[in-house]
């Protein structure tokens, strides 16, 4: 097990010696804890390539937005959110609404990860696993065009943030957000823990729910919060098995279409 630290901009990173994953221990700065929306988080800081680090108030991923409050907003509108991706499908967005960015100033897109009849082809494709890296490789299926519009977005030479976010902010977004930082050269194990992070808001969510609209019939407040969170192991099963397949995520992003011009721009954005 490597022992030694790894060190962030605004905090240091120790390893967590059960699963050899590194504890992110600036975890405050990077959280956004609105009132309404949760799972709200900055990625910089980390180490990327060459070095050079992910740069702070760039790239957030987030949950759904539309629950905010008027608190909330006045926040969001200080952070300078140019662009909204949206890994939602359509009756997530019928359901739920775009949020608040557009009516900023945000220019939104629209990118379902997993289109209409989708869910019924992944229980199909790897059975009813929940949520699991098996699940996260079953995307992947669906085609590239996704991971091709993500990045055709990412690599856009503007200076304003992006927030990129599905429903819950752990799944779509859990799997856009590792293939971005891998792009950027973030260690594995970091992308690993970084995703871990959505079970540290998971309480925070139960309490909102249950103070609002009340759990679903016949859920208790554990199940909710299983829920709302994610498996300690899934983005690790998931980066297994994409390395498993095509050897390794960049090259699985390159036979998806991803181009080498489009990494470089991605990182001269992102980074330091």
């Amino acid at each position: 097990m490597r022992m030694n630290a790894l060190l962030t901009c605004r905090g240091s990173i120790r390893l967590y010696k059960r699963m050899e994953y590194p504890m992110i221990e600036d975890y405050a700065d990077r959280h956004h804890a609105f009132e309404g929306c949760f799972n709200f988080r900055d990625v910089g800081g980390y180490v990327g390539r060459d070095g050079r680090r992910v740069k702070w108030g760039k790239y957030f991923r987030a949950g759904r937005q539309d629950r905010m409050t008027a608190a909330d907003l006045e926040q969001l509108e200080t952070m300078s959110i140019g662009t909204q991706i949206d890994l939602r499908g359509n009756e997530e967005i019928a359901d739920q609404g775009r949020g608040p960015l557009p009516g900023q100033g945000a220019v939104y897109h629209n990118i379902s990860v997993i289109p209409a009849g989708g869910r019924d082809q992944l229980s199909r494709l790897v059975g009813d696993t929940g949520i699991s890296g098996k699940r996260y490789l079953g995307y992947l299926s669906f085609g590239p065009e996704s991971w091709q519009r993500l990045f055709d977005i990412l690599s856009e030479p503007i200076d304003s943030a992006v927030v990129i976010h599905c429903t819950a902010g752990k799944d779509r977004t859990g799997v856009s957000t590792a293939f971005f930082l891998s792009v950027l050269g973030v260690e594995r194990e970091v992308i690993e823990a970084d995703y871990l992070l959505t079970n540290r808001d998971v309480s925070r969510q139960a309490e909102f729910i249950e103070q609002t609209t009340g759990f679903p019939e016949g859920m208790s407040r554990d199940e909710m919060m299983m829920h709302a969170g994610v498996p300690e192991t899934a983005m690790r099963d998931f980066l297994d098995g994409v390395e498993a397949q095509w050897g390794s995520v960049m090259q699985y992003l390159q036979a998806a279409g991803i181009t080498e011009a489009q990494m470089v721009a991605v990182r001269e954005r992102f980074l330091d």
